[in-house]
């Protein structure tokens, strides 16, 4: 919403849409807590620090359907042009995690983001990394106990 309008601030846009948005999930129950499904909200807090929609300058990380990952950055430069506003850098399945975090953290701090944003990226993409792992089987459980390993080795 602030990058279509450049004048119009962030903070006026956070302000009027802080209690109703599109992206807002509250739930009365644990708390009243409240996240985001804001896909340039690279932690899913619901809060001023985070918005994407609200900031001039946001990324936000989603997994990709072949197994990869995908880096959303919303340009500061591009406000009056929506369709040049957002970038998208896919890193497919076999890509190592080493280098996408590098990715990660150089392109942002490269492009003169916060601090804060590039620690809450790297550790997005550890996250979603680690759910596209496939699960070890559970290996058998160990017989222990001479009594038992004689009714084992009896059967």
């Amino acid at each position: 919403m602030a990058a279509e309008r450049s004048n119009v601030s962030a903070d006026l846009v956070w302000q009027i849409t802080r209690n109703q948005n599109a992206f807002l999930v509250q739930r009365n129950n644990a708390g009243g807590v409240r996240f985001s499904r804001d896909p340039l909200n690279p932690v899913n807090i619901h809060s001023r620090k985070y918005a994407g929609y609200a900031n001039d300058k946001a990324l936000g990380l989603q997994a990709s359907e072949n197994g990869g990952v995908v880096l959303i950055a919303k340009n500061a430069s591009n406000t009056q042009n929506p369709a040049k506003n957002i970038r998208t850098v896919t890193y497919g399945p076999n890509t190592s995690n080493r280098k996408i975090y590098k990715s990660v953290a150089s392109s942002t701090a490269k492009n003169g983001y916060r601090a804060d944003l590039r620690e809450a990226a790297v550790s997005r993409v550890s996250a979603l990394r680690r759910s596209q792992q496939a699960k070890k089987d559970a290996p058998a459980p160990k017989v222990r106990g001479a009594k038992a390993k004689q009714a084992a080795a009896e059967e």
